[in-house]
């Protein structure tokens, strides 16, 4: 299992600031031997991400690393045109050497089709037409006029991944032999609200596996908000005032600590506590790749440094992980 850093760029400073200490948290995650680090791409709110140019941000932290792989958590493809999609990631991963890992999805802000010229209904619709635009281009297909992609970026087939809430969001990313991501937290199902989210995934991972072409290798991967500080007390303070400023994902009679932790699927607390924690997550026996984020905790950014160092230095070899050999001295 590889094991990976998602940052939000979520700091509450200047635009400029966070895009800094977002490549000091990605760097000082290769350092540590850290095998990926993905960014989420957000368009005109600030409050949500901040990132509206992902492989923009990611060439500046390639320039910086030398090691990790970056990704895409998810591109927005419906808002984007698939061919420049195409010749943007096709530089971007030769200037990475071959480091570039391409998520995908529909979008999930309906707010931010209209500017793009689209309707939010018709996501889903877009989104396949531009993914099979995406993946024909990276093929070697025709694009129109005689024109095929360059640079060539065949090998980006084989680094597409597919962000789902849905059964069949895994059975399409199954068939495709694409990478599968799901969420570190999601809806709950109105007619069961205190689902677990092992149980709303288990069925996307299993539609995954059930579709997966003979022979090919699946990759899975699970988000997970992951707080680690040196004292329970401490990891606790800072969930309290983060996950308090968060909608609840579903309607709880109370909103006491421990219910808006595990409303929020968050695991916090000290290295044993996260170590436990994860441990009764069953999905994480199926997944390739576990990627850990600060948000919704979002603590300040010398205690996500801090985490960093206690989830690869304690948790993640507890849970099996074993450091890459060839440790960044960025």
């Amino acid at each position: 299992m590889r094991i990976g850093f998602f940052t939000r760029l979520l700091d509450d400073v200047a635009p400029a600031e966070r895009y800094r200490l977002a490549t000091e948290q990605i760097a000082h995650a290769e350092s540590l031997g850290f095998d990926t680090a993905w960014v989420a791409q957000h368009h005109f709110d600030g409050a949500e991400g901040g990132l509206p140019a992902p492989l923009v941000f990611l060439a500046h932290v390639a320039a910086r690393t030398s090691r990790i792989r970056l990704g895409t958590g998810i591109i927005t493809l419906p808002l984007e045109q698939p061919v420049r999609v195409a010749e943007d990631t096709a530089v971007l991963d030769l200037l990475t050497g071959g480091r570039l890992e391409v998520g995908v999805g529909s979008g999930g802000t309906p707010a931010s089709f209209a500017p793009f010229g689209h309707d939010s209904a018709e996501r889903s619709a877009i989104y396949a037409e531009h993914l099979a635009t995406l993946v024909n281009a990276w093929s070697g297909g025709e694009l129109g006029g005689g024109n095929r992609l360059y640079p060539p970026a065949p090998r980006l087939l084989e680094a597409v991944w597919e962000a789902t809430f849905s059964v069949s969001g895994g059975t399409r990313a199954g068939k495709a032999g694409n990478g599968l991501m799901l969420s570190r937290t999601q809806p709950r199902p109105a007619d069961d609200p205190q689902a677990t989210l092992a149980q709303i995934q288990r069925p996307i991972v299993d539609a995954y596996y059930e579709n997966l072409p003979p022979g090919t290798t699946p990759r899975i991967m699970a988000s997970r908000t992951a707080f680690v500080a040196d004292s329970r007390a401490e990891a606790l303070r800072y969930a309290e005032l983060g996950l308090g400023r968060g909608r609840l994902p579903f309607e709880l009679p109370d909103s006491d600590l421990d219910r808006r932790i595990a409303a929020f699927d968050v695991h916090v607390g000290t290295p044993q506590d996260v170590i436990e924690s994860l441990r009764a997550d069953p999905t994480l026996s199926r997944v390739t790749d576990l990627v850990f984020q600060a948000h919704s905790v979002d603590p300040p950014h010398p205690l996500i440094l801090r985490s960093i160092e206690l989830l690869a230095t304690e948790v993640a070899p507890a849970l099996g992980w074993v450091p890459s050999t060839e440790l960044s001295s960025t």
